[in-house]
C-alpha cells in the first residue's frame, strides 16, 4: 500500500484556512497514493473551543473530505472536532474512495489540557479494512496505553495522527517503536509542526516503522507530504518465522 503522511503547520480554528493548505499539499503529489494522512484537529489545532469549532458528520470539512476521497480516489484519514446529539468528540475519520466513512472517538482525552472537561471519550477500538489492509486507529494520547493498541485482532497497520509537542518527542519516539515491536506491526505516526495558539511548539517527528521496529521513514522535522510504500507479504512471512502474537495474554478491557 501506498500512503501519503502530510505534515504540516496549522491555522488555528480556522478550517476554511487549514482545507485549503492540505488540498493544496495533496494536490502536489506526484504519484499514485492509496491513503493520505492528515494529524490530529487537522482543521482547528488542538483547541479546547469545541462549542465554537466543531461540525457535523455533514459539515464542510466531512463534505470536503469525501469529494477528495472521490476525486482523487484514494481513502483520506485524520481527526477534526465533530458534535453529535450535544456532545463532541475528538473523532478519527477514515474515508474510503467512496465516500463512505468508519470513524474512531479517541479512547484517551488528554487531561492535562483539559480534553476531558470538553470531549465525550469513545469507548469502541475500531479497525478499518482497506484494500486487504486490517488498520486500527489511534488518535495521539492513546499512544501511551499499550493495552489498547494490542493487536488481538491481526491487524496490519497501527495508524496514529496527533499534536505532540516538542517538549515530549522523545516519548513519541519510543513510545512508536514499542508499539510496531510489541505487535508485530507496521506503525505510522503523523504530527504536525509550529507553534500553536498556546504557544506550545511542534516539530513533528511524523515516521514510518515496520514490523521490527525498523525504520522505513525516520522522523522528519519539516512541512512536507512523505510518500512510502508498505509490503504486507513480508510482515506476514515475518509474523510466521517469529509467531510472537501467538504468546500474548488474554485480557479484556472494561470500557
Amino acid at each position: 500500500m501506498k500512503i501519503a503522511l502530510i505534515q504540516s503547520d496549522l491555522y488555528w480554528e480556522d478550517a476554511s484556512k487549514n482545507r485549503k493548505n492540505f488540498e493544496s499539499k495533496i494536490n502536489q503529489i506526484d504519484s499514485e497514493v492509496n491513503l493520505v494522512v492528515l494529524p490530529e484537529m487537522f482543521s482547528t489545532g488542538f483547541t479546547m473551543n469545541a462549542e465554537q469549532v466543531s461540525e457535523t458528520m455533514q459539515g464542510e470539512t466531512v463534505l470536503w473530505l469525501q469529494d477528495l476521497a472521490k476525486q482523487k480516489n484514494f481513502a483520506i484519514t485524520g481527526s477534526l472536532v465533530i458534535v453529535e446529539n450535544g456532545k463532541y468528540y475528538n473523532r478519527m475519520l477514515f474515508v474510503f474512495p467512496s465516500g463512505e466513512i468508519q470513524y474512531y472517538n479517541k479512547r484517551h482525552l488528554f487531561t492535562l489540557a483539559g480534553e476531558d472537561k470538553f470531549y465525550t471519550n469513545g469507548n469502541e477500538k475500531v479497525i478499518v479494512e482497506y484494500l486487504d489492509w486490517k488498520i486500527c486507529l489511534q488518535v495521539c494520547y492513546d499512544l501511551r496505553f499499550p493495552v489498547y493498541a494490542r493487536n488481538v485482532e491481526n491487524y496490519d497497520l497501527l495508524l496514529y495522527v496527533a499534536n505532540w509537542p516538542k517538549v515530549r518527542t522523545n516519548a513519541w519516539d519510543a513510545l512508536l517503536k514499542a508499539r510496531a515491536i510489541e505487535n508485530l506491526s507496521y506503525v505510522i505516526g503523523v504530527n504536525r509542526v509550529g507553534l500553536d495558539a498556546n504557544n506550545y511548539e511542534h516539530i513533528g517527528h511524523s515516521q514510518v516503522i515496520d514490523f521490527l521496529g525498523n525504520f522505513i521513514l525516520e522522523p522528519q522535522e519539516t512541512e512536507a507530504v512523505f510518500v512510502v510504500d508498505l509490503d504486507k507479504k513480508a510482515m506476514l512471512e515475518t509474523r510466521e518465522k517469529l509467531d510472537f502474537l501467538s504468546d500474548k495474554d488474554i485480557f479484556e478491557i472494561k470500557i
